[in-house]
């Protein structure tokens, strides 16, 4: 395993992080899908035994229960020091006005219950899940900077959102002298390029690491075109990501099967190694729900991808409308 640092911070993580939000009570949340305590922790052993030291979870990922399977797992098969830990906070956690969001409030309070879920006195990685339209800006960050200088993150990070709000945010904390965001974790595959245009760039030239979510495309890219997993069938968001691109997204997954198959290879492999090889990605965020998910991913750190192939995998695609920011 590869361990690089994670944007311009001193913090070294692995090339590949591991998604959490597959490991959860099935029958708390909306992922009827997600896996049990017993089955979510031979993957988060695999994954350390693989060398991957970096989890990714969110609070609201099967209402807390992955963050408690995380953290129990991790502290049974891990040291603290040893492993990077990084959650999210901002969907709704509870009723009322001040169950969700991204208000002082709101981060105080949720950075507590994530921490008493995960076991542990600090996160790595406190990332805002997405953007707060109804809250300001300044408020939002001067809560994050307040939790790390109170010992409970030891840095903060952004997900999906325009470009010109991450950049606004970064001035913001920059004007205050307020923790900076790290890292942006945003939306990026074969399928979805739309964030070649400005957010890689401007992550790029601000130094921020970049940590990908669904690199696979929800698992669209490793499997045949018209075949669908139980995940996809009941993953209502997912469905949104693609419902306008079908034909286009279709030829896509043509190019990506041709490459794979000229290489004798698993279309998984081509796809991650795609997004690895795109600067300044640090590390896609990789989810699995079968073991051999795992051993895919980590032999794609090893397929290095000539132009051509580059070119070809590429060249179907089409713009997309911007999605995933909500």
């Amino acid at each position: 395993m590869d361990y690089v640092r994670l944007g311009r911070t001193g913090l070294k993580v692995s090339r590949l992080c591991l998604g959490c939000m597959s490991y959860g009570a099935p029958e708390r949340g909306s992922h009827p899908w997600t896996l049990d305590e017993a089955q979510s922790r031979p993957f988060l052993k695999k994954a350390l035994d693989l060398g991957i030291n970096f989890f990714d979870t969110a609070n609201v990922y099967s209402d807390g229960s992955s963050e408690e399977i995380v953290g129990r797992s991790l502290t049974e098969y891990a040291r603290r020091d040893d492993v990077v830990i990084a959650t999210k906070v901002h969907g709704r956690m509870r009723p009322g006005p001040n169950g969700a969001g991204l208000s002082r409030k709101a981060i105080l309070a949720e950075i507590d219950h994530s921490l008493k879920r995960l076991g542990t006195d600090y996160v790595d990685l406190y990332q805002i899940h997405r953007w707060d339209y109804a809250v300001p800006i300044e408020e939002t960050l001067e809560a994050l900077h307040d939790v790390v200088k109170a010992g409970k993150a030891r840095y903060i990070g952004a997900s999906s959102m325009f470009a010109w709000q991450f950049a606004q945010s970064l001035a913001v904390a920059e004007r205050h002298g307020w923790t900076r965001f790290a890292t942006m974790q945003n939306y990026v595959n074969l399928l979805y390029r739309e964030e070649e245009r400005e957010m890689l760039p401007l992550c790029k030239a601000e130094g921020i690491g970049v940590i990908p979510w669904s690199p696979l495309a929800r698992g669209r890219l490793t499997r045949d075109w018209d075949s669908l997993s139980a995940r996809a069938e009941t993953d209502d968001f997912g469905r949104g990501l693609y419902a306008k691109t079908v034909d286009a997204d279709r030829k896509v997954v043509q190019a990506l099967t041709a490459v794979a198959a000229a290489r004798g290879v698993p279309r998984a492999h081509v796809a991650l190694a795609w997004v690895l090889h795109k600067s300044p990605i640090t590390a896609p965020i990789v989810g699995a729900t079968k073991l051999s998910q795992l051993d895919d991913a980590v032999a794609a750190l090893a397929l290095k991808l000539g132009a051509d192939e580059i070119a070809a995998l590429e060249a179907p695609y089409v713009p997309h409308a911007v999605v995933a920011h909500a």
